[in-house]
């Protein structure tokens, strides 16, 4: 009986993605973070929020299904967002996936909203040992990009989380409207982003 039922689901499936278009741009926004220190609070609340007005945001744990290749999935999601969120927070410079997300989004030359959680700018630094020594320069080079990036900053002992999160949403529309804009002036035609 159940597997009927799941056959039955598979063989609907199959027929319902033949019939919807794949989206040419995957994403709108990309949310890099530290997924211990922001999945659940930080990045979630934005990711939720962005899906509530029709937006179409990248969050590794919501996008990503069991089977997706990491890289590959993270990588084409990175080169085909128009925007860039970057969640920084005490154990960002910790992690290797961290850093290689923030390098591609700086190399793609994606304009980012840098977003500082408990944690100052002057603070981050690629810590020894995070990565091979051939990556150092590459992930140094676009911390101190984002860094230089005005963004937002965030106390989440303090701070008014609605109105954070209201103001990291309302700062993705306005730079999303800003690349809308400049799409024409860039490519040579008029075309729509969003």
């Amino acid at each position: 009986m159940q597997r009927s039922l799941a056959k039955n689901l598979c063989h609907h499936i199959v027929r319902h993605q033949r019939r919807v278009p794949t989206p040419r741009n995957p994403c709108d926004v990309f949310i890099n973070h530290r997924g211990i220190d922001t999945k659940k609070n930080v990045a979630g609340l934005i990711y939720d929020d962005l899906i509530r007005m029709k937006l179409r945001p990248f969050l590794d744990n919501k996008s990503m299904k069991p089977g997706d290749k990491l890289f590959d999935k993270i990588d084409s999601a990175i080169r085909n967002c128009k925007l860039g969120i970057a969640v920084f927070s005490p154990r960002y410079c910790e992690s290797y996936f961290c850093l290689h997300e923030l390098s591609l989004i700086m190399e793609s030359k994606k304009r980012v909203i840098p977003v500082f959680v408990d944690v100052k700018p002057s603070e981050l630094r690629v810590k020894n040992g995070v990565c091979p020594p051939e990556e150092v320069e590459r992930f140094s080079w676009a911390l101190q990009e984002a860094k230089f990036t005005v963004g937002l900053t965030f106390d989440s002992v303090h701070g008014d989380w609605s109105e954070f999160v209201k103001n990291a949403s309302d700062a993705v529309i306005k730079n999303l409207l800003e690349l809308e804009r400049e799409w024409p002036v860039q490519n040579g035609k008029i075309s729509r982003m969003l």
